[in-house]
């Protein structure tokens, strides 16, 4: 019994130290698991913190205000390209009128610096209080224009009294078409003009906007600005909103309207300048010597550049044959120079340009941002092509500059001005 009882006890502390080694084990297992658990829920959970940060800070980039890079880009090359432009077609002529063959390139650079400083500036300007004040920057876009008849600061060259004298020369037109456009976007957003009939969406604005043509036609013999602002203003109407019964009746008006110009004026019109340049237009080779001279010379340089051009510099109807080439007939130059290669790129350039201007226009945040984007984009589409269709003689010769590659200090700058506001309305736009 004592052997048996001393068995049984033996037995039983070894089946305690067994239960006491196993629960030993499985704590310590247990506080394995748990360290190994705790650690990689840990491990999961900082990682996942850290994803989320990065993944909102890369949200946070995607929406954050910055400005639309390719416009950006565009708006330099066609900058940098438009001053070796104008160096390589004025030297001649600033060689011949004083002595400096670099006479307009450092007038030009120097425009380019300002304009430059411009677009920053307005790429991070307020531009909404143009809102607020669009009425006073209508009337003063009307008043400068009656700047050119200030004895003293108004000039006079060929006949057209387009420029004033401040120590710089500036043409007034260039100011007064950002403010029209301006003008226009702030009145059809303007919560006080109840835009439910005809006479308030379409009549009233045009009839505005039609003063100042008239002044031009008639102050400044600059009938080609006034063109430009009557096609941007009908742009910016249609892209008001305005329903298509009153663009009918508009246009319907429109067209009575022009008839009874011409026939009250027309034998201004048949006998003046202008019909000879519609003549000249028609019948480019019959005067070659006249009214077409500037034409004809501007054809035989788009056709000796062939496909690649003769090369940069070597220009020959840049040597006063072609009279002021650096201004409006620069592009002639340019294709004489750099062939039909050199005329796709720029060609290209203002495509880039007019379509981004476009999509800012649809991603801009509110409609007065929209309207002015559609506005400045629309402007400088129809400068170029209007300007390269008279240098290719698709439509009678009249003074209309290629922007940002034209000679021109005053309208460099005015045009960097509105790039900045474009870049402006990029950085506040929806992201898509």
């Amino acid at each position: 019994m004592q052997k048996r009882s001393s068995e049984n006890k033996k037995h039983s502390n070894v089946s305690n130290t067994q239960v006491r080694n196993r629960s030993e084990d499985y704590a310590q297992r247990r506080n394995n698991t748990s360290s190994e658990d705790y650690t990689q829920r840990r491990v999961r959970y900082v990682s996942k913190r850290d994803s989320s940060s990065g993944i909102s800070k890369i949200k946070q980039l995607q929406t954050s205000n910055k400005m639309d890079m390719p416009l950006l880009i565009v708006v330099l090359m066609l900058v940098a390209l438009g001053i070796v432009m104008v160096l390589s077609a004025s030297a001649p002529s600033a060689l011949a009128d004083y002595g400096n063959s670099y006479h307009y390139l450092m007038t030009q650079g120097l425009a380019a610096i300002l304009g430059l400083a411009a677009m920053f500036f307005f790429s991070r300007f307020n531009y909404k209080i143009f809102k607020k004040y669009y009425i006073a920057i209508y009337v003063a876009s009307v008043a400068i224009l009656f700047t050119v008849l200030i004895p003293g600061i108004g000039m006079e060259v060929s006949g057209a009294k387009r420029w004033i004298d401040l120590g710089i020369q500036i043409q007034p037109s260039e100011i007064s078409k950002i403010g029209f456009i301006i003008f226009l976007a702030g009145y059809y957003t303007d919560p006080r003009n109840k835009l439910d009939n005809f006479w308030k969406v379409c009549f009233a604005p045009l009839v505005l906007i039609a003063i100042p043509i008239l002044i031009l036609y008639k102050v400044q013999n600059h009938l080609s600005a006034g063109i430009i602002i009557a096609i941007v203003s009908i742009i910016m109407v249609i892209m008001s909103g305005c329903q298509f019964k009153y663009l009918a009746t508009m246009a319907g008006m429109g067209l009575v309207g022009l008839s009874g110009i011409f026939m009250i004026f027309k034998d201004k019109i048949t006998n003046g300048f202008r019909s000879d340049r519609v003549m000249a237009w028609l019948n480019p080779w019959e005067d070659t010597s006249g009214t077409s001279y500037q034409t004809v010379q501007s054809l035989y340089a788009i056709g000796s550049g062939g496909f690649f051009g003769v090369g940069l510099g070597e220009s020959k109807q840049k040597y006063l044959y072609i009279p002021e080439a650096h201004n409006d007939f620069i592009f002639a130059i340019l294709a004489e120079e750099l062939g039909f290669v050199g005329c796709l790129l720029v060609i290209t350039l203002f495509a880039i340009l007019v379509v981004r201007g476009v999509l800012i226009a649809i991603r801009a945040e509110d409609v007065f941002s929209s309207l002015l984007a559609i506005g400045i984009t629309a402007l400088i589409a129809i400068q170029v092509i209007l300007n390269i269709a008279v240098v290719t003689n698709t439509i009678p010769n009249t003074g209309i500059s290629l922007p940002f590659l034209s000679y021109g200090g005053s309208s460099l700058i005015i045009l960097l001005s509105s790039m900045g506001l474009l870049l402006n309305i990029s950085r506040r736009a929806k992201k898509i």
